[in-house]
């Protein structure tokens, strides 16, 4: 009877759970965030405490301010950087001459008139450039524009309040190394205490290696898309080679929503200096040194982070990959890895003696 009582209260206490985590997902989610700048920010944390000014050194509430300090401002550095490249990317839109634009690509407008009024998507005497200039002028209305002031006045207060949070969680985390554990270690039973401690320490471990990787990896790509275009003169190289680069935190499809992004960038630009027979080869040229980076990155940059942070086999990981996507987008993809490799973790230590979870976890 106890047992059955004690399962019960179990599967209540776990629903619970899943609902509290559901309910307070934003809570959650800053929680997670200031966790990964905590184990990012460690290293900082030890060199600030061993650091000596002559026979002074300095407080570990002071060590922990200054690294949180100096990620912050590592974090504003990219934002003074690439904010003022994308607000030219708005002048230089608002710079192109839509009627030179139609007068360039009349003849291929009028092929594509001709064809979609033989399919029937347009009626006689629309043709597309009417039919974009209407669409544009429903998408530039007072109400949308309404709409979107709202939104970013929304979305400003949110972002600040998250902002606050994560650094307010992450200084504390910091400061405390052990906050984190003592806070799960309270939500385990006594009898699983030993068990959950290695766990933690497990996780932590493959965590810190697979967080540190992927900053490595998105500083390297941020080079070399950066490099690679700069040497072909292609314009906003700077832009195109940080949009790149941060995308590649989404796996597998993060080099092709780059490449796009890319290359838009790269044909506003064209098209802003009237240069409209250059469109081509220069998407091209872009294309190009995404594919060249990207051949980079699958053969060295991805199997050290995926493959020998997280000790996993390239397969298993993509797979891994794949599924969590069509479970949960891209919002899956990127959290597909450190999820896997928290749950592969807790089989080991519980289920070891199953022989799938012994080959899933035997390089471990």
């Amino acid at each position: 009877m106890n047992r059955t009582v004690k399962l019960i209260a179990s599967i209540v206490l776990g629903i619970a759970g899943l609902l509290f985590i559901w309910y307070f997902s934003n809570i959650v989610f800053y929680i997670l965030a200031a966790a990964v700048i905590s184990v990012v920010g460690r290293p900082l944390v030890h060199f600030f405490d061993g650091l000596r000014i002559g026979k002074l050194k300095f407080p570990h509430v002071i060590s922990a301010l200054l690294s949180l300090l100096l990620i912050l401002l590592l974090v504003v550095s990219f934002f003074a950087i690439f904010v003022p490249l994308i607000a030219q990317q708005a002048r230089v839109i608002s710079a192109i001459d839509t009627q030179a634009l139609a007068f360039a690509f009349r003849e291929p407008l009028a092929a594509v008139d001709a064809a979609l009024h033989q399919m029937s998507i347009l009626q006689p005497g629309q043709g597309v450039q009417e039919a974009l200039l209407e669409r544009l002028q429903s998408i530039v209305s007072v109400a949308t524009f309404a709409d979107a002031f709202n939104y970013v006045i929304s979305f400003t207060g949110t972002f600040m309040m998250a902002i606050f949070s994560i650094l307010f969680i992450s200084f504390f985390f910091l400061k405390d190394e052990k906050l984190f554990y003592n806070a799960f270690m309270l939500l385990v039973p006594l009898k699983y205490n030993e068990s959950a401690a290695r766990i933690l320490r497990e996780v932590k471990r493959l965590l810190t290696r697979y967080f540190l990787g992927l900053c490595m990896e998105v500083a390297s790509m941020v080079t070399l898309i950066s490099l690679g275009l700069t040497v072909f003169g292609v314009e906003n190289a700077l832009l195109i080679g940080f949009i790149g680069g941060l995308m590649n935190i989404i796996p597998y499809l993060g080099p092709l929503i780059g490449a796009t992004i890319g290359i838009v960038i790269g044909i506003i630009g064209s098209l802003s200096l009237g240069a409209y027979t250059a469109i081509l080869p220069l998407s091209l040229t872009i294309a190009g040194v995404f594919a060249g980076a990207n051949v980079v990155d699958n053969m060295l940059l991805q199997p050290v982070i995926y493959s020998t942070s997280v000790k996993a086999h390239p397969i298993e990981i993509f797979l891994v990959i794949i599924i969590a996507g069509s479970l949960f987008g891209i919002t899956g993809m990127i959290l597909a890895v450190p999820a896997y490799t928290v749950i592969r973790v807790i089989l080991r230590e519980f289920f070891s003696e199953m022989r799938l979870i012994k080959k899933l976890t035997e390089n471990m």
